[in-house]
């Protein structure tokens, strides 16, 4: 792998080193979605100093994964495996906790905060969607995956499925990384006004949370496993 540098792509300093995904987070850069930019023109279009974060970035000492794993070393049938474990279980417990929140804070507290009204409107079509993407990729996508890393003869047939399949994926990451960037803009970066109860401030932390979760499940998909699918689909 060549250095990395100003002018390489926001995805590609996380995978050298996940870790800096939290410094992209605190900066409001997303490395999922937009990983594929170059660093220089996402400071400059954010109005960052791109040697500033450069320095921020290499500080970072060389760790992996949140949970101390090292998902470019995995293999695809491990990756689709620890992307169910780690961020499609996440879902599945989180999202109906978000539903009850979003509605019930936009019904209690929405006439002081119209915008809560507005963040309810955005989960009332992210929620379901995130749901449909997941079972689609537990039940066809990531089976095609595994299918492939184990059946190498099947190569040519699994591709042709899967290239369309991932495209269409993708374009949801897209459509899911939109919403989350509305949730941040209403909650003024998940900071709750003095006077919210409990219910709201947990609210605003959990949309903390799943946009931090989204991030490094997108970023897992759409900058390793997807690639690697379509390279080793290719070389077979």
């Amino acid at each position: 792998m060549s250095e990395i540098n100003e002018q390489s792509t926001v995805a590609a300093w996380v995978r050298a080193m996940p870790i800096r995904a939290g410094i992209f987070e605190n900066l409001g850069i997303d490395y999922c979605c937009g990983g594929k930019k170059p660093l220089a023109d996402v400071c400059a279009r954010k109005g960052l100093d791109v040697k500033t974060v450069v320095s921020m970035l290499k500080a970072l000492d060389a760790v992996s994964d949140s949970e101390g794993i090292d998902v470019e070393q995995l293999s695809l049938r491990e990756l689709c495996d620890h992307i169910e474990r780690q961020h499609h279980d996440w879902l599945r417990q989180e999202l109906p906790r978000l539903d009850f929140m979003t509605e019930k804070v936009a019904r209690v507290h929405g006439d002081s905060e119209p915008r809560l009204v507005e963040i309810r409107k955005v989960f009332e079509s992210f929620g379901p969607d995130l749901v449909e993407h997941t079972v689609e990729e537990e039940s066809s996508v990531f089976p095609l995956i595994r299918k492939l890393e184990s059946n190498p003869g099947e190569a040519k047939i699994i591709a042709e499925n899967l290239r369309s399949a991932i495209q269409k994926l993708e374009a949801e990451h897209d459509q899911a990384g939109s919403a989350l960037e509305r949730f941040s803009e209403l909650t003024d970066r998940y900071q709750p006004p003095e006077w919210a109860c409990n219910t709201f401030r947990a609210l605003y932390d959990t949309l903390e949370r799943l946009e931090r979760n989204m991030h490094q499940h997108v970023h897992k998909e759409n900058n390793i496993l997807f690639p690697a699918a379509l390279a080793m689909a290719a070389n077979r």
